[in-house]
């Protein structure tokens, strides 16, 4: 099995680097690795394979062997979600992720009732599932804005998808076509305020669009509406 593990700084090939302790109790307690094992490191710079050449139960030493995958482009999705329970929240954070944008902005609306953000515990649930997914950059996570905030200091150039419960239509590619960047905006448990609705559509760059006929959670609608651009964005 392939292991890889996020490593922050930046890698020189054939350098020898101490591991965290996390990651040493990862190797020496959970994966039960030994002297001699490979392991691959990884980040926005690239991956590289590495050995462990020293193995003690609290203290591990790896050597960056080679590099063996260049950097990848960043995905130009991003994600504005407002905040939700513990759970779904969770949830949200691992598979955007997994389905690759590249920046979270936790959003705090009328109707969010928590109002949030666990950072140590979100950074720490991104990193492991850029491991899992065979990607080399965590997605940045923002600090919590509140929804006005955000919409005021949008990016013009900026598409700002919005998953409207109230839209009839459909995304196509003529809508994705040439953007620079994107981002997805998904309402709390019982959809935005009448008045938020209102002031959200008065942007110039807002796409209202409808991700099902069915009323969805915020994790469901997260990961359909991420899946959906990704689908559109992969047609010939």
């Amino acid at each position: 099995m392939n292991i890889r593990l996020y490593h922050p700084n930046s890698i020189v090939e054939n350098s020898t680097n101490l591991l965290s302790k996390e990651h040493t109790h990862y190797v020496v307690n959970v994966m039960r690795l030994k002297r001699g094992s490979i392991i691959n490191f990884f980040n926005i710079e690239g991956e590289w394979e590495s050995e462990i050449v020293f193995l003690e139960k609290e203290r591990a030493e790896v050597k960056f062997l080679k590099k063996v995958k260049e950097p990848q482009k960043k995905n130009k999705i991003e994600l504005a979600v407002c905040l939700v329970k513990k759970n779904p929240m969770e949830i949200i954070l691992q598979k955007a992720t997994e389905l690759g944008v590249s920046k979270i902005i936790p959003i705090i609306s009328d109707r969010t009732e928590v109002k949030e953000l666990n950072y140590d515990r979100a950074k720490k649930i991104i990193i492991e599932a850029t491991e899992q997914s065979n990607q080399m950059s965590p997605p940045e996570i923002l600090k919590v804005v509140k929804l006005k905030d955000f919409l005021k200091n949008l990016d013009q150039t900026t598409k700002l998808l919005f998953g409207d419960v109230n839209s009839k239509d459909y995304l196509s590619i003529e809508k994705l076509k040439n953007l620079k960047s994107l981002t997805i905006l998904i309402g709390p448990e019982g959809d935005f305020s009448p008045s938020e609705r209102e002031f959200i559509l008065s942007f110039s760059q807002v796409v209202p669009f409808t991700i099902s006929k069915n009323i969805l959670r915020s994790d469901t609608a997260v990961i359909s509406a991420i899946s959906l651009v990704n689908f559109i964005n992969n047609l010939p």
